[in-house]
């Protein structure tokens, strides 16, 4: 079998976080820092498991790729999301109903697995550009097509968002599931099994605004976040129906807002305030005191900070007319010890390659590149 690389971007919400939860509309990137992820066949009579960013060095796994029952809790832990990946493409590939090609049901050989997430981290700090969203497509994609599973993006998304919420809880939007999956720059909008997410490649970017992703601390836990915010629903579902409406108000706004820079900056002010607002009254640390210190600083020099995601310690974003403004504000960022991330933004969705490798030279023959699905 040839060898199956896949990979998927991260993505970086810009505007209706914590709104989507609730069915608003969320407006979303995907960015150059992708997840990689190779499989191929091995000699070995088991499965192999190679993931470096989780501390995972050629594990053997059963002969049906599952976690061994001798594994020890915390590095189950680490691969719970792994292995909800293998039982949801297993289960699909089970489902009569599903498009497969002939002679690819059943496995002959065991697999070598290698996930790399290297890409959407930073000297070993979590960027929170959405990386087990990116595995959980990318890892969906390679086995589905070594099982000859016939994945259109739909199908793919529907996989990868129950894979990720077997592992992770049923809290996120999905959101950045989407992203990994079309790529480019979303307007997403929550559904049972599948996104309404609506590409807006074709509504161009600001050409007079731009965006820089900046660190603001420690990564953050997205579930613990989204969990706190679900106990503020629960103790007070008054006042959590009042802060949600008002962030679902201003994230009905978020695409006509692309059209125009200003429109766009005084928008994503009113949303960090709001979001202050929701994180005042539910006390979960979506708002630290470094978020407001920025947002201040950037409002001194005509540009917006704000949150991105679940916020806490994850990145933030600064916004700014594009040319000398966004230029101050670079420098007035890099002055505070705000370190900007060089990202590339509207990246290309998750992508297949099949390569083959010449036993004899050792060198690779590509069948298939860059296939999106």
């Amino acid at each position: 079998m040839a060898a199956i690389h896949t990979s998927a971007p991260g993505k970086l919400f810009l505007l209706g976080e914590y709104a989507v939860l609730e069915g608003a509309p969320a407006l979303l990137t995907a960015v150059d820092r992708r997840v990689r992820v190779k499989i191929s066949t091995t000699d070995a009579d088991r499965w192999l498991l190679d993931a470096p960013g989780l501390g995972v060095d050629q594990l053997a796994l059963e002969r049906d790729g599952a976690l061994p029952d001798s594994l020890d809790r915390p590095t189950r832990e680490k691969l719970r999301l792994y292995d909800a990946v293998r039982l949801t493409v297993a289960e699909a590939v089970g489902d009569e109903g599903a498009s497969v090609k002939p002679g690819h049901r059943r496995l002959h050989r065991a697999l070598s697995i290698s996930i790399d997430s290297s890409a959407l981290s930073m000297k070993g700090h979590k960027l929170g550009l959405g990386g087990s969203a990116a595995v959980a497509v990318a890892l969906t994609a390679g086995l589905a097509q070594v099982r000859g599973l016939r994945f259109d993006s739909a199908t793919l998304f529907a996989a990868a968002l129950t894979a990720h919420r077997r592992a992770q809880g049923v809290l996120g939007s999905g959101g950045d599931v989407a992203a990994a999956v079309t790529g480019g720059l979303i307007s997403y909008l929550p559904g049972a099994r599948s996104a309404q997410a609506v590409s807006l490649a074709s509504l161009a970017w600001p050409s007079d605004l731009t965006m820089m992703v900046v660190v603001t601390g420690k990564g953050s836990s997205t579930p613990e976040l989204v969990g706190r915010v679900a106990d503020y629903a629960r103790r007070d579902a008054s006042g959590y129906r009042t802060d949600l409406a008002r962030l679902a108000v201003l994230s009905e706004q978020a695409r006509p807002a692309l059209a125009s820079a200003n429109n766009f900056l005084t928008l994503a002010s009113q949303y960090f305030d709001a979001l202050v607002t929701l994180d005042t009254h539910a006390e979960a640390g979506i708002i630290s005191d470094r978020h407001r210190q920025l947002h201040a600083l950037a409002a001194r020099h005509g540009g917006v900070f704000k949150s991105s995601g679940a916020g806490g310690g994850d990145v933030g974003l600064a916004f700014a007319r594009s040319g000398a403004p966004a230029r101050d504000l670079a420098a007035a960022l890099t002055r505070a010890n705000a370190r900007i991330v060089p990202i590339g933004f509207c990246a290309a969705g998750v992508a297949t390659a099949n390569i083959d490798t010449d036993v004899d030279t050792g060198t690779d023959s590509v069948r298939m590149v860059e296939d999106s699905l």
